[in-house]
């Protein structure tokens, strides 16, 4: 059974935790966005003409 005490502490130590963390600045932060959205739309596009391609392959060997 979880005791409110042991929440309390449990919480203090994410408190602590967190302070050590580095976070990253803005700067870096929208960079790092960026890059991510331009990888996700190069894959989404690079995917769905691998997809176009492949449906017009089977439909060419169906018609067979």
């Amino acid at each position: 059974m979880i005791k409110p005490k042991d929440i309390k502490q449990f919480l203090r130590e994410v408190k602590v935790e967190l302070k050590k963390v580095t976070w990253p600045s803005k700067k870096e932060t929208i960079s790092a966005t960026t890059v991510v959205l331009v990888v996700t739309f190069i894959t989404a596009f690079y995917l769905g003409l691998v997809d176009i391609i492949l449906t017009k392959l089977v439909k060419l060997f169906l018609s067979l």
